[in-house]
């Protein structure tokens, strides 16, 4: 059950928010400023209800220090007042609270409110928990790879920066820079002495590392959240080619998933800007006349001359991961 901190030098009021709330949260109450603080350090309430007239500590001042203090700065803030000027609300936003409610309060109002904000709580720990199994999983594709450094974010960084030349929503460029890290899941199924042969690999060696955009596909494939769909479908796609000489299916053209494409280039340069155990970095100049070389073949020609557009932003990038 979830638990709500209730703060008001009123009994009265205390005693009616207590009467909506009590069947249906783990209620905690404080009838000053000083008590409130004390209770959220040591109940970590998931809500609290404030009010802001109070003797010692206004409820400006106790939000205040709310969110000044690690352990309790997360904490959803509503201001439960009868003041209702809109300088006041104002203030109370500006101090970090949530939301208002006014007095004399209104039951099924509070109950909404309360449930609404409880919702945007639990949304937000839901997308903090897929970001954290975004990174696990991009990570988890590169650990007994010979890739170093910060390859995968920064290609991912390049990878939103093409998005959004190419026209795409700030939501789907989002998507894609969270999505591109798990281009290389697969590879947590290829055996460590294909992925890290300091030779040319074999024609059997080679079939067996070309599984890695199957298996990362269907690894990803298992969720139907729109994050993994696109990393799925990147997974699978990001090794096809504009003229169908790719794999694993031979896809060409605009068969080819726009996100996958975007990948390829974005993942291409950054392995030939980047310096590994058998190569030494390529310059910019001529990483560039590579991507070049590509265009029609190996990659989409519009998007190589988007690519070669953004090249400024692309180097910003650079530098920003480089200082990383």
């Amino acid at each position: 059950m979830k638990k709500i901190l209730v703060v008001d030098d009123e009994p009265n009021n205390l005693r009616v928010l207590g009467q909506i709330l009590k069947d249906s949260y783990q209620l905690i109450f404080a009838p000053n400023g000083e008590k409130a603080l004390e209770a959220a350090t040591k109940h970590l309430p998931d809500l609290i209800l404030l009010d802001i007239m109070m003797p010692d500590i206004t409820g400006y001042e106790v939000c205040q220090k709310l969110k000044a203090n690690s352990s309790t700065e997360d904490m959803p803030v509503i201001f439960v007042t009868a003041m209702s000027e809109i300088e006041d609300e104002v203030r109370g936003f500006d101090v970090g609270a949530v939301d208002f409610i006014h007095k004399p309060v209104s039951g099924p109002i509070v109950l909404r409110r309360v449930q609404t904000h409880l919702s945007l709580v639990r949304a937000q720990e839901l997308e903090d928990s897929q970001r954290q199994a975004i990174f696990m999983l991009g990570e988890a594709g590169h650990y007994n790879d010979t890739d170093t450094g910060v390859h995968i974010w920064r290609m991912a960084a390049y990878s939103r920066a093409l998005a959004e030349a190419a026209g795409w929503s700030e939501q789907m460029a989002e998507r894609m820079e969270l999505a591109a890290p798990m281009h290389d899941t697969g590879k947590i199924g290829t055996p460590d002495n294909i992925l890290k042969a300091p030779r040319k690999l074999t024609p059997e060696e080679w079939t067996i590392m070309k599984q890695h955009a199957q298996i990362g596909f269907d690894i990803l494939s298992k969720s139907d959240a729109p994050i993994f769909t696109m990393a799925a479908e990147i997974a699978r796609c990001h090794h096809e080619r504009w003229d169908g000489s790719g794999y694993p299916g031979g896809l060409s053209g605009s068969s080819i998933p726009e996100s996958a494409r975007m990948v390829a280039i974005a993942d291409v340069f950054d392995a030939l800007t980047m310096k590994r155990p058998y190569k030494e970095p390529w310059s910019i100049e001529d990483s560039i006349v590579e991507i070049r070389k590509g265009s029609g073949h190996h990659f989409e020609p519009r998007l190589v001359e988007l690519f070669e557009e953004i090249l400024p932003r692309i180097l910003e990038l650079k530098e920003v991961w480089a200082d990383r």
